[in-house]
């Protein structure tokens, strides 16, 4: 299995073009491209339109077999920047393993199946393929991101027409619904739980989350674009992946943690990946917090811009993926997180 690259590059605007020069200037060419992961400066909600313009540009100019994720907003000190993970077919010497990737999309979803089973089911089959085109077990994956469709108003008033009903009557809403279908789908392909249990989490008579999942939910598509990320003995690169949960959007311990197991191998940090929500209790550790009821700032930007900050003094930069809107991706309030790292050559001299 070939092993995988991953380049973070710093954008001017979602149109900005220079990342594929500078892709070529690494010396990787336009077809190694698996997927393209991005932040853009938009809102993040229904009328987000920087996604679809960076969609726009990326889709015409990508491999048919790639996949675009662009997440809106990036509020605070989040930098908009793609994330690309490329296809490396150099075996690095002295590795025995690394991280491989794999995307695919599914089926057009109908607008009646958003937020519900039909699309858990679709997102849980699509991971399932991508996990054996991968040669991996669940226990081999780090990070499974999914760009999943909402309901417009145009199609929320063709389902009512037709005599069906919408899972959601509210666009914004319907995102939720979305994203939360998609991380269910995950979970169930990742074996965390049973698709009758998935279900019922997506009606809330059940409490479901992964940690691996990372959804996002955008009016410029209407299928699903998943990303596994994994690591394989079958690759021979020096990126790894740990992930893990944020309890809430202080939990500075946990992200620590993990960072610390990375320090303990000597590795570098190359992208942190992670969800972030305002807390439903309306309260962060016992305190009051305003950002659901805050009529001027949606919760989802609120949510982004504490959990990115604090993410980015960890990392040392802005150029870090925070996502909002964390339904079933890591426990209530608080958000899944996968860290990328790399570690240095075996081969390097100590002395130099």
């Amino acid at each position: 299995m070939t092993g995988i690259a991953l380049l973070t590059v710093p954008t001017a605007a979602p149109g900005d073009t220079r990342t594929f020069d500078i892709l070529s200037e690494t010396g990787y060419r336009t077809d190694d491209l698996i997927s393209v992961i991005g932040k853009t400066e938009g809102n993040g909600c229904v009328n987000d339109f920087s996604r679809g313009l960076a969609a726009a540009l990326w889709e015409p100019r990508i491999p048919e077999a790639a996949v675009t994720v662009f997440s809106g907003g990036t509020e605070g000190v989040l930098s908009p920047h793609v994330n690309l993970f490329v296809r490396d077919e150099k075996r690095h010497s002295g590795f025995d393993r690394g991280l491989v990737a794999a995307a695919r999309r599914t089926r057009s979803l109908d607008p009646a199946e958003i937020g519900r089973a039909a699309q858990v089911d679709t997102v849980a089959d699509t991971v399932g393929k991508l996990l054996a085109e991968l040669g991996v077990t669940p226990s081999d994956v780090h990070l499974v991101l999914v760009k999943c469709p909402l309901l417009t108003s145009d199609t929320i008033t063709a389902l009512q027409m037709a005599g069906q009903a919408p899972v959601a009557t509210d666009t914004y809403a319907s995102m939720g619904f979305s994203r939360a279908a998609s991380s269910l789908g995950i979970a169930v392909a990742l074996g965390e739980c049973d698709r009758e249990t998935a279900l019922r989490a997506l009606t809330g008579d059940a409490d479901v989350w992964s940690a691996r999942a990372s959804a996002s939910a955008g009016a410029e598509l209407d299928d699903c674009h998943i990303l596994v990320v994994a690591e394989s003995p079958t690759a021979a690169n020096p990126l790894r992946a740990v992930h893990g949960h944020m309890a809430d959007a202080l939990d500075l311990a946990s992200v620590q943690q993990l960072l610390d197991r990375i320090a303990a191998e000597g590795g570098t940090v190359r992208q942190i990946f992670a969800k972030a929500e305002a807390d439903p209790t309306g309260s962060v550790r016992g305190f009051r917090h305003t950002m659901l009821t805050d009529s001027d700032i949606n919760a989802t930007r609120h949510a982004r811009g504490a959990v990115g900050g604090l993410l980015s003094a960890l990392k040392g930069d802005g150029a870090v993926y925070v996502s909002g809107g964390a339904e079933h991706q890591g426990p209530p309030g608080g958000g899944s997180i996968t860290v990328i790292y790399e570690l240095p050559s075996p081969d390097r001299n100590p002395a130099l």
